[in-house]
């Protein structure tokens, strides 16, 4: 067994979603620039030392992913006019934060066998006397990009039931009157896509995801908004400023 085979297998995510991930990359990288023609199936078959079926799955993907074009005859080539792909920032201040996701219109969906109290470190606050769970699948351009499962409190639900049932839970939060939010927190954890979140985002099972932990605490030290949001690997970026805490 070569060495390629035996770094495939310490993946439990499919052979072509892995082939389909370096391409990307390579585009995404500028490797291949928009109207390049990409290597051969059979080249690539012979690069990544994997059946030819495989290839075709891995190109396929591509395609549906609007990446790469073909033409009968002459190859498969990089799509001209490519937007971009790493479009979602994940923000790492708070006013950044809503900014960002104030715009969004979440589609709400049945929350099936929904746990009655969120997870919480040690750090996450104490918990709320009782929270209602909102699920729904975030969307840019009719493509699902983020699932979301959060916890509420049900005392700061009951201000603004409506608000809740049709924007984001945290940018309705932080416009809410008489609501203090003393601390809040984000952590960010890699993972893959299970069955369920495949089917909403429509990627491919075990595809690479992003699993943004989210914790808004009030003044009395109460975890008011737990949320835990699951983004498509391939449309996030996450950026920091080094130099942030420095600046006068």
């Amino acid at each position: 067994m070569s060495q390629l085979a035996k770094t495939y297998q310490l993946s439990r995510i499919p052979l072509y979603v892995q082939v389909a991930t370096a391409l990307r990359r390579r585009i995404e990288e500028g490797q291949w620039a928009p109207g390049d023609k990409i290597s051969t199936l059979e080249e690539l078959q012979a690069e990544f030392e994997v059946a030819r079926v495989t290839v075709r799955q891995a190109v396929d993907l591509l395609q549906k992913e609007g990446l790469v074009r073909r033409q009968q005859g002459k190859g498969t080539f990089v799509a001209a006019g490519l937007r971009d792909r790493r479009w979602l920032k994940l923000e790492t201040t708070w006013s950044a934060l809503i900014n960002t996701i104030k715009d969004n219109v979440p589609k709400f969906i049945p929350a099936k066998n929904a746990p009655p109290e969120p997870r919480l470190a040690p750090e996450d606050g104490r918990p709320a006397a009782e929270y209602v769970f909102l699920r729904s699948v975030q969307s840019r351009d009719n493509e699902p990009y983020g699932l979301a499962n959060v916890h509420l409190a049900r005392e700061v639900y009951e201000r603004a039931p409506n608000l809740f049932r049709s924007q984001t839970a945290l940018s309705v939060l932080a416009e809410l009157k008489g609501v203090h939010v003393a601390a809040a927190h984000q952590t960010l954890m890699i993972g893959t896509a299970d069955t369920e979140t495949a089917d909403l985002l429509k990627i491919p099972l075990n595809s690479p995801t992003a699993e943004a932990h989210c914790v808004v605490i009030d003044r009395h030290g109460t975890a008011i908004y737990v949320g835990d949001i699951t983004y498509r690997g391939d449309c996030i970026r996450l950026n920091i400023d080094l130099f942030g805490s420095m600046k006068a």
